[in-house]
């Protein structure tokens, strides 16, 4: 099947590693132009290395060292894309996280923080590159939220942040779709990659993963970057072109949710 991204221009943040670095390298071997962006100055150039190769010619890969929690970075990014490329079609909001416990103690500033590393990036980036679709003739965005954003399980604060992505893409998508800007979120479930919050999990307590993944995920594994890149890569190509507003779960099962 023919995606029809031969020379879209795609932007993914947090892209020098995990899902964001999956999506990099799906968007590149469908013949997407591709920007990166991370803080790691030598991840992100590692990374670039590689979606080089998967685009097959190191010119069609822009990789900008950026902080995308600060609205300065945010523009540097898009700007340098854009100057480079020449628009922008598709983003792919994959920045995020979050920490804290429980509500007793969980300080005001870990709040804080998860609102200011996860939701105000995706709105900051989807701000700053609708303008850029709009002048193309529309283009997707991509929103990496989670399983947890749709139910309960995994820590609050993580919870909240991407239940409000999952809720931004909802309205982001009936905002814009009169520029012809698809708006949708893709939520995975327990996905290892090396490095990863679950894949340090492993490390650390191979039996007690073991157990997790026998009790939670009906499929006896975890998942893998590659397959959550895939429906991404999908999400941002014409072939869905009737698909805007929705939250695809890719999880093996593992939610409960309808």
């Amino acid at each position: 099947m023919d995606l029809g991204l031969t020379d879209k221009v795609a932007i993914v943040t947090g892209s020098s590693r995990g899902l964001g670095l999956a999506a990099a390298l799906a968007l590149a071997a469908e013949g997407c132009r591709v920007g990166l962006c991370a803080r790691t100055a030598a991840q992100l150039e590692t990374a670039r290395q590689a979606v080089a190769a998967a685009a097959g010619d190191g010119h069609r890969v822009c990789a900008v060292q950026a902080d995308v929690s600060r609205q300065s970075d945010v523009d540097s990014v898009v700007r340098t894309v854009a100057d480079e490329f020449g628009g922008v079609d598709v983003l792919v909001n994959n920045v995020g996280t979050a920490a804290g416990g429980g509500l007793l103690d969980t300080p005001d500033a870990a709040w804080q923080a998860a609102l200011d590393q996860t939701l105000f990036p995706a709105i900051r980036m989807s701000r700053a590159v609708v303008p850029h679709m709009a002048a193309r003739g529309g283009g997707s965005i991509v929103v990496i939220a989670s399983i947890w954003g749709r139910e309960a399980g995994g820590r609050m604060t993580y919870n909240a942040v991407k239940a409000a992505e999952i809720s931004l893409a909802k309205s982001l998508a009936q905002q814009l779709a009169p520029q012809h800007i698809r708006v949708n979120s893709v939520s995975p479930g327990s996905i290892v990659f090396e490095g990863g919050s679950w894949w340090k999990r492993q490390q650390a307590d191979p039996a007690g993963m073991a157990e997790f993944v026998r009790r939670e995920i009906p499929f006896g594994r975890f998942g893998r970057p590659e397959e959550v890149a895939d429906v991404v890569t999908f999400l941002a190509s014409s072939r869905a072109s009737w698909i805007t507003g929705a939250s695809i779960v890719v999880d093996g099962g593992q939610s409960r949710s309808f």
